[in-house]
């Protein structure tokens, strides 16, 4: 591991890349961790691989939880899941005004995804890179959401779905006049309207990645911050863990809550 606190920081905060060089593609490493750096065919190999697994692992918890639910008295886990469900159910029904089957199976995705790879942030910093280190495997972060590159990917995943219900129900032609002709109705107006309509618009798959990557990504700087204190970290990363809860509950729930609220929007045809 790095020598130096500065080092320590750095080699945490670095992605397993892997790109496409002159001579094929490869693996940053120790000796060469800038490898990639600039290069557009890049694939941050941790980030994706972590956020592939958890995403089965949910998939693989509420299917189990489906077959194995009973109309009688139903066990603690089937009582956690149901939990959830009728959570992000009450929050969907009180919040979209539409009638769109998607939303609320959209909701309980985002939801159940983003808090468990928010959860990860939760696993002392030195553990599984130290484990994978040990493997030969140089850099490793374990959080998906401190990467920029997935929280974007979410949030354009959601502006796409903005754009095609907002076609969809308003039509082209709606779409078109709900972008040139508000907040001024009239015609002179319409570049002040579609720079103004355009921004909004634009703002909010850059505010809703923003916003999961900055908070998640200051928590696990943070943790790496009091990690530099050894064995006396203890007490404050504990502590810290308990605010994080909060943290990673937060972050996943507005993503949810943001979302579902962009759809509605877009539902809306007057």
């Amino acid at each position: 591991m790095a020598e130096t606190s500065t080092g320590y920081i750095k080699h945490h905060l670095q992605n397993l890349q892997v790109c496409s060089t002159d001579a094929g593609w490869a693996f940053n490493t120790a000796e060469n961790p800038t490898l990639c750096a600039g290069n557009f065919m890049t694939f941050n190999v941790d980030t994706l691989g972590f956020s592939v697994v958890l995403g089965l692992i949910f998939l693989w918890i509420f299917r189990r939880s489906a077959k194995k639910a009973t109309t009688g008295v139903p066990g603690k886990f089937q009582c956690f899941i149901e939990l959830i469900i009728d959570f992000v159910d009450s929050n969907v029904k009180d919040t979209f005004h539409g009638k769109n089957k998607l939303i609320a199976p959209l909701g309980l995705t985002i939801f159940a995804w983003v808090y468990l790879m928010n959860l990860m942030d939760l696993i002392p910093v030195d553990w599984i890179p130290g484990l994978a280190h040990a493997m030969g495997v140089p850099y490793l972060k374990i959080v998906p959401s401190t990467d920029v590159n997935i929280t974007f990917a979410m949030s354009i995943s959601v502006f796409i779905l903005i754009i095609y219900y907002s076609i969809k129900v308003k039509g082209i032609g709606g779409f078109t006049k709900e972008l040139t002709m508000n907040p001024f109705n009239h015609w002179a107006a319409i570049p002040i309207n579609l720079v103004l309509e355009g921004a909004a618009l634009l703002a909010k798959p850059i505010s809703l990645s923003l916003r999961l990557f900055g908070n998640m990504y200051a928590g696990e700087l943070i943790f790496i911050l009091i990690a530099l204190m050894g064995w006396y970290q203890l007490p404050l990363h504990f502590g810290w863990a308990l605010l994080h809860l909060l943290v990673i509950f937060l972050q996943a729930f507005i993503f949810m809550m943001l979302t579902v609220v962009y759809l509605s929007l877009a539902h809306e045809d007057h």
